[in-house]
């Protein structure tokens, strides 16, 4: 047999989806438990019949407006203190045994921190019997008149069930009264002290769904899981003082229907309420306790006791059970006891217990998380993985969760200030647990044999015991009816025979049976004469019958198209409570929302009225800063206003003796040019320029005899009419040949005066072939800016060659550079004056650089002694723009 990968889950078929099928959400119930005495503060209030509110103790951490915060919960309904162990039974898990009985499964747990009465609402007191006892109170007195004789129903070991014959189920019998099995005793005068007054016998309830025509059956098994490993509470054990033998822990497995099951574990079939109790006492005192601080018998694992339930119809007579394994129908349930969940420092536990309380809080948290994701995929539509296999006590009862049956849990909380933490994680939990739905279980389907069997059955046979009374005597079994017939015929006389020769024995034995023949043949006659009788009325019977079947059918016609017309009604019923439901739901989104958002806009306006006030406070503080920088501007202007007259008048002191020395200069400069002329030589003719106007003196150049001027301390001027012009070769472009001017469209238009003329040119600004053909050379104007930022044009020429291909092609040869600078652009100028100070007179500085100098023109008469005011003309010379 191949097994299954460990910790992978079989993926199980989807479950089948039934017209009008419905969803429950999970139960959840609250009950409060009085105040102990020595518990002085309580922060537990019921407000209504389904609301409790938590107080926040003294001394605990209060919210952001400084005030206790108070929490409301909403249950299924919530049970006071004063609240009786009865009328819990009857809210809780009345209805699930109820289901139990009509073949559905349930789940009922408990929950709560430790110390929180979960295992008195499961148990109960002696007097006060909790939901356990008084479940198997109401099953067994519901299902005592039509329980099966012990071992006609047998259990496999693959969480089935079997159906054996009267006899078969008699020879079980007989071989377990053989073998020495200790029997548990069933009346109550034997019962364990501690259980013998769990509840009365008035309280027990009784369903009305019972179905009389099959028989029932029912098994107990009791296991607990402790430090995530399961234990059967039932298991027979050898005590062995000497060497105790360890218990064996059980697993999961997987049954046939993808129900989970404990293997191994032991199911004792039980005949009635005490049995069965007493079943569970004995397993009850195997589970693990133990003292903590908190609590003086501590529960140390979860406790599950299965209650499984057994029924099939009884064949056509209505005599015995169908021996079909199909029409069995098994439903159980479970009623599970949590262990509580606790801080260590608060217990006070160590080693073991630490351990404990470890995996104890580790599968409540597995529990939280499984109901946390399962309430999101059914809300938010996401198709998470639950982890059920984190936890056995999640693996166990996933069925229930996957829609296998009802699930409730009561949610036992202690008023105590001192669990007010625990107990408010516990109310979260609750809260959200009860969000989660659970599919309803579907309809067992109904047998197909007659109803009333087990009825007619038994009306028959008191019919037939009343006739054979009035015969000869009270008859009950078949058994006796023949040894009555057996008594009443005559009795046999002796047949010894001792003598060969003897003619008397013979002949009277054989008389004997003769009348004994006799006898016997009139019983057959009137038998069969009563048997002819009696099949002409069950003939009549059953031709009445068959007339009522036809009605009966007729009417069931009926009834099937008024249960269509209901069902119809109940699907439109249900698809409007889904979407009333999820309208509902919207809603308190809505709300929640709109509230989060009302918070936030109240938050956020106190922090803008505390921004604006902070922010008015900075605009009075930046206006009294503004005045304050205004006025100390103001003084700091006025103190450099007076700075700046006094350095401008101390420089314009300078600047004026600076320019009386030059023109001192310039005179002695015009003084040595006027003697040094020769009064022989005529002057020659002036060279006009477009550039000096004709009022413009003109300069004459000295003789030879003369010499060459003496230079001064600074450069002497020259006049802008004679302008001096660079040699350079003549380009070739003045011969007779013929230039292709290339122009490109992007060239900027700079408004030069001097502008390149190529005669005999065609002026293109994109070349082609036919016209490189036409020329013998090839020029291209070309623009770029110079590293001073300012635009130069480049002349690059070239020789028009022809190609072998019969193409054209160019090769440059030659590139002329044409610049131009703008009247402020800086350059390297010299300067008369270079140790002044930067900031002097800017008038200064266009007087004392030497193209600047160079031209003006300066009129004055020869041996003229004019001071710093003399006369002067300049023009300016223009420059490129």
């Amino acid at each position: 047999m191949n097994r299954q990968q460990k910790g992978r889950t079989p993926r199980r078929p989807p479950p089948k989806k039934f017209p009008g099928s419905q969803s429950d959400p999970v139960g959840v119930y609250c009950r409060v438990r009085p105040l102990g005495q020595d518990d002085k503060e309580c922060c537990i209030e019921v407000i209504s019949s389904s609301t409790i509110q938590l107080h926040a103790p003294e001394g605990f951490k209060t919210n952001r407006n400084g005030e206790y915060k108070e929490t409301q919960y909403s249950f299924k309904k919530v049970f006071g203190v004063s609240i009786s162990q009865t009328d819990l039974f009857e809210h809780v898990a009345k209805p699930l045994v109820d289901d139990l009985i009509s073949g559905k499964n349930g789940l009922l747990f408990t929950y709560g921190v430790t110390g929180s009465g979960k295992t008195f609402t499961m148990t109960g007191s002696p007097g006060e019997g909790g939901l356990l006892p008084r479940s198997l109170y109401m099953i067994f007195n519901s299902i005592s008149p039509y329980q099966a004789k012990r071992y006609v129903f047998k259990t496999d070991d693959k969480n089935g069930m079997e159906v054996q014959s009267e006899v078969e189920a008699l020879l079980e019998r007989q071989r377990r009264d053989h073998v020495s099995i200790p029997k548990t005793p069933s009346s109550r005068q034997k019962l364990d002290p501690e259980i013998a007054d769990m509840i009365k016998t008035e309280d027990a309830y009784q369903t009305e769904g019972v179905d009389e025509d099959s028989s029932y059956c029912v098994f107990v098994s009791y296991v607990e899981i402790y430090n995530n490993y399961i234990y059967d509470l039932l298991e027979e054990t050898q005590d062995d003082v000497i060497k105790p033998k360890a218990p064996q822990s059980r697993s999961l497995r997987e049954d046939q229907n993808h129900n989970m099951y404990v293997a191994g574990c032991m199911e004792v079939e039980v005949k009635s309420a005490e049995e069965a109790f007493q079943v569970f006492w004995r397993g009850q005192k195997k589970r693990k306790v133990a003292n903590t601080r908190l609590n003086r018998e501590s529960s140390r694992s979860h406790s599950v006791f299965i209650i499984k339930l057994a029924q099939a119809p009884l064949d056509a007579e209505g005599d015995n059970v169908l021996q079909d394994k199909n029409q069995v129908t098994v439903s159980q349930l479970c009623l599970v006891d949590l262990a509580g969940s606790e801080r260590t420092g608060r217990t006070g536990a160590e080693g073991t217990r630490v351990r404990e309380a470890g995996n104890i809080n580790q599968s409540l948290l597995t529990l939280r998380t499984c109901i946390e994701i399962l309430r999101e995929n059914q809300m938010c539509g996401t198709s998470k993985m639950v982890p059920y296999r984190d936890s056995k006590i999640t693996h166990l009862f996933k069925n229930y969760f996957d829609g296998e049956g009802k699930v409730r849990m009561v949610v036992c909380v202690n008023p105590n200030a001192d669990d007010y933490e625990e107990t408010l994680l516990v109310m979260r939990f609750a809260e959200m647990t009860q969000e989660v739905e659970v599919a309803r279980p579907v309809e067992r389907p109904i047998c197909g044999f007659t109803p009333g069997r087990r009825h007619r059955n038994q009306a028959f046979k008191e019919e037939l015991t009343r006739k054979l009374v009035e015969r000869g005597g009270p008859i009950d079994t078949d058994f006796h009816v023949l040894t009555n017939l057996v008594q009443s015929l005559p009795p046999l006389p002796s047949s010894e025979v001792t003598d060969p020769h003897d003619d008397i024995t013979l002949p009277r034995l054989i008389e004997a049976l003769e009348n004994r023949q006799r006898i016997r043949q009139t019983i057959v006659d009137e038998y069969n004469r009563k048997a002819d009788m009696i099949r002409s009325m069950i003939q009549h019977i059953d031709s009445n019958m068959v007339s009522t079947e036809n009605i009966l059918q007729e009417q069931n016609v009926k009834l099937l198209e008024k249960d269509q017309l209901i069902q119809s009604g109940k699907m439109e019923i249900e698809r409007l409570e889904k979407k009333i439901k999820t309208q509902e739901y919207k809603i308190d989104v809505l709300q929640k929302t709109t509230k989060n958002y009302e918070d936030d806009k109240r938050s956020m306006q106190q922090e803008l009225e505390t921004r604006e006030q902070r922010l008015h406070r900075e605009l009075s503080e930046k206006r009294r800063m503004e005045q304050r920088m205004q006025g100390m501007v103001t003084d700091t202007q006025h103190k450099w206003e007076k700075e700046c007259d006094r350095r401008v008048n101390a420089m314009q002191l300078t600047m004026q003796n600076k320019l009386w020395v030059k023109d001192e200069k310039l005179k002695q400069l015009k003084a040595i040019v006027t003697e040094s002329k020769t009064p022989g030589r005529p002057d020659p003719p002036p060279r006009q320029t477009h550039t000096a106007p004709q009022s413009q003196p003109r300069w004459q150049r000295p003789s030879r005899e003369e010499g060459p001027p003496k230079r001064s301390a600074s450069p002497s001027p020259l006049p802008t009419s004679t302008p001096v012009r660079p040699l350079h070769r003549r380009s070739r472009s003045a011969g007779g040949e013929k230039w292709v001017d290339h122009k490109p469209a992007s060239n900027l238009d700079l408004g030069t005066v001097l502008q390149p003329l190529i005669p005999n040119a065609i002026h293109v600004s994109t070349p082609s072939e036919k016209t490189l053909a036409k020329c013998d050379r090839y020029v291209l104007t070309h623009q770029e800016v110079a590293s001073d930022g300012e635009i130069e044009t480049k002349l690059i020429k070239g020789d028009v060659m022809k190609t072998r291909g019969g193409g054209q092609s160019v090769q440059f040869t030659d590139i002329e550079t044409l610049k131009q600078a703008l009247t402020n652009a800086p350059g390297r100028k010299r300067r008369s004056s270079e140790g002044a100070p930067a900031t002097g007179n800017q008038n200064d500085g266009a007087w004392t650089d030497v193209e600047t100098r160079c031209s003006r023109a300066v009129e004055m008469r020869a041996g003229s002694k004019a001071g710093p005011g003399y006369e002067q003309h300049a023009v300016i010379k223009r420059r490129k723009p």
